[in-house]
């Protein structure tokens, strides 16, 4: 009984010292949840993740005074991550939507985005509806696989990726005829990758404007506080600035405020 009792406090001790680890003077640290693949918010340099999504949490987290550590999970494990609340948040360009917010809490949004179409020079597609009875690549569960299913029903087409480098590559490879992403993502890789011969075609009128946050567990804690150093850095000029490094121009932040 002894022993088994010596066993359970060393096991407890162990437990203590690794919550103590694993947390700064100002409180515990938090786990925030990532796909990085989805260049330019969040991609692997080396071992490292960067992008924009990295830089504006960064900010965010400084201004609410929050120790965390940014992990990198993967688009479909993130959301079992955060159903199962083993993070805290996630942050992955992920948009606010309806659906999401029946099992997710969000901030409130820090990025305004539109899905767009990427194909190969010469292609004969003008607009989404175009895409009709074309092999069309998209990540899996994103607002991009919606958009297509509600235009054109759920199909053998709609080819889904575990992410858009996959769905990308499956363009180059001859496998699809476009991919449909978020207008920053495919015109971000248009732009890097110039021998590739591909083209963005926009689509204002089929493709609706939506927004990103970042995103809680149900009934979570911290949304209140990342809010307010949301609003902070957007105000104050930190926001802007992130947005110039990343994408070359002025951000429209009043309508983040509305």
């Amino acid at each position: 009984m002894e022993m088994k009792r010596k066993f359970k406090m060393g096991l407890i001790g162990l437990s203590a010292a690794f919550l103590v680890a694993c947390s700064s003077g100002s409180g515990d640290k938090l786990t925030v949840g990532t796909d990085a693949a989805y260049a330019p918010f969040e991609s692997l340099d080396g071992d490292k993740i960067v992008g924009f999504d990295v830089e504006l949490l960064d900010a965010v987290m400084k201004e609410a005074g929050l120790d965390y550590e940014l992990k990198n999970k993967g688009w479909d494990p993130l959301f079992i991550a955060l159903q199962n609340e083993e993070v805290d948040a996630g942050i992955s360009a992920i948009t606010i939507n309806d659906d999401r917010k029946k099992s997710y809490d969000f901030s409130s949004p820090y990025f305004e985005s539109i899905n767009m179409i990427l194909a190969k020079e010469g292609t004969s597609i003008k607009s989404a509806k175009d895409l009709e009875g074309m092999k069309v690549s998209v990540q899996n569960g994103t607002t991009g696989q919606a958009a297509l299913e509600k235009m054109f029903g759920k199909n053998e087409n709609i080819k889904k990726y575990e992410n858009n480098v996959l769905a990308i590559q499956a363009l180059l490879n001859g496998e699809v005829e476009a991919v449909v992403a978020d207008n920053a993502v495919v015109q971000e890789y248009e732009k890097n990758n110039p021998d590739k011969k591909l083209v963005t075609i926009s689509d204002k009128e089929n493709f609706e404007s939506e927004f990103y946050g970042i995103i809680f567990p149900k009934d979570g804690e911290h949304q209140e506080e990342i809010n307010k150093a949301m609003k902070k850095i957007i105000d104050d000029g930190k926001y802007a600035e992130i947005y110039k490094k990343w994408f070359g121009e002025e951000p429209n932040v009043d309508v983040l405020k509305q």
